[in-house]
């Protein structure tokens, strides 16, 4: 075996522009399915540990995904707000152990503000069931403070009293800002690798003292305006949220809770447990998350396919090489085994590069990763059902190489030393 396998090396050696090259070509295949299986897991596995410990998510009735995707992951808008009079009256339930009013709708140089209270640094939970932790600063206690997320301080080079304005709307650019009322950074967090590190938190209070006196999305004028100072002595309970997260004294109260809610008749809402909606999402996307599979395994297969060309197409002109080691004493079964060897060791090695050019591209862009997508990849040893992917493109080389490897088997003695005219 350890015979065969010098010699395949040796072969190889001989023709190393065309090994390479097929080396190459597998190399980058299994550097794309890898890379699509990776991301796909992480994905999974971030958007999973986003948000814990939250039993229920209320919002207006509309779909679940859209509530999920809004209220936790800050994407998209909501439909409408939920009263501040449901919201107390949600929170009021007997089975309501917490409620944290979310209230979004404006931003930061491009980063959303979240308005809410106390309790969400109390309560909230990431991962398993990991809470909040302050790297730097404590938590809002004045109307006019701001807690940021770990990469809004590493973007924007903040620390605690540093001055922010905000801005009005949840776009990137706004033409539109609170200038009149600043905020102090009074704390930033610890990274939890999801869109809280993207986030800059007030108090609810604190988001209606912007938007004082504002009709119908444009800054009071002249002597309607309220200044920082005089907002104070208002009444800033805020008239609506733009969703409440719940956390019940027993999940064995979800569903009847959950039901409460759906059909409450003040107003039209929607309460959601997030692991089902993200089974939802995950549903959704798993058409797309097929595809990509699909298209990398025909990548990767048309990578062998290219390795079973190039040896077919060089057996022609080796055919007098296999006579020869015929001749000093080969059997056919040798002839076979080098083939068949050659062809692993060029997927070996193409599989060796791949992981090499998978983990030299995830270490480039994982930070880009992180900060434009909150998308977290750990860079670590394959994963079982990467080692099967492995396997299974091994042994496809294993099979595709039989088929050069039995051609050269059957060539005869005289075939190999006839000179054809």
């Amino acid at each position: 075996m350890m015979y065969l396998l010098r010699l395949s090396l040796r072969s190889l050696a001989n023709r190393r522009f065309s090994a390479l090259l097929t080396m190459l070509a597998i190399a980058l295949s299994v550097a794309l399915l890898l890379g699509v299986e990776r991301i796909r897991t992480e994905a999974r596995a971030s958007f999973a540990n986003t948000i814990s410990g939250t039993d229920l998510i209320v919002g207006a009735r509309s779909g679940s995904v859209q509530l999920l995707l809004y209220s936790v992951f800050r994407i998209g808008n909501a439909t409408n707000n939920i009263s501040w009079e449901s919201y107390q009256r949600i929170s009021d339930h007997p089975r309501v152990d917490w409620a944290i009013p979310v209230s979004l709708g404006d931003s930061h140089r491009g980063f959303k503000v979240m308005g809410t209270d106390a309790q969400y640094f109390e309560h909230f939970r990431f991962g398993r069931e990991q809470p909040l932790v302050f790297a730097q600063g404590a938590a809002f206690d004045d109307l006019y403070q701001a807690v940021i997320g770990a990469d809004v301080a590493r973007d924007l080079g903040y620390k605690p009293g540093d001055e922010i304005v905000l801005a009005h709307g949840t776009g990137s650019v706004s033409f539109v800002d609170h200038a009149d009322k600043p905020f102090r950074v009074s704390g930033i967090l610890a990274r939890t690798g999801t869109p809280v590190d993207r986030t800059v938190h007030i108090s609810l209070e604190g988001m209606q003292a912007i938007h004082l006196g504002w009709n119908s999305g444009m800054p009071a004028r002249g002597g309607r305006q309220i200044s920082a100072d005089n907002a104070r002595q208002i009444d800033l309970t805020p008239d609506s949220l733009t969703a409440v997260l719940l956390g019940l004294d027993s999940r064995i109260a979800t569903f009847a809770v959950q039901r409460d809610i759906n059909q409450y008749r003040a107003e039209p809402l929607l309460a959601i447990l997030p692991g089902v909606a993200l089974q939802e999402l995950w549903s959704l996307l798993g058409t797309a998350e097929k595809a990509l599979f699909l298209v990398s395994s025909c990548v990767v297969l048309t990578g062998l396919i290219g390795m079973l060309t190039a040896v077919l197409a060089g057996l022609n002109e080796r055919r007098r090489e296999m006579a020869i080691l015929r001749s000093v004493g080969a059997r056919p079964m040798h002839v076979f085994g080098l083939l068949l060897s050659e062809a692993l060791v060029l997927t070996v090695a193409g599989i060796a590069c791949g992981l090499l050019i998978l983990y030299a591209a995830l270490g480039v862009a994982r930070p880009w990763l992180l900060d434009h997508y909150g998308l977290f990849i750990a860079i670590q040893m394959p994963a079982s059902r990467e080692w099967l992917l492995l396997g299974a493109i091994l042994l496809a080389s294993v099979l595709m190489g039989c088929i050069p490897a039995w051609r050269a088997y059957r060539l005869s003695l005289n075939d190999g030393l006839t000179i054809r005219i």
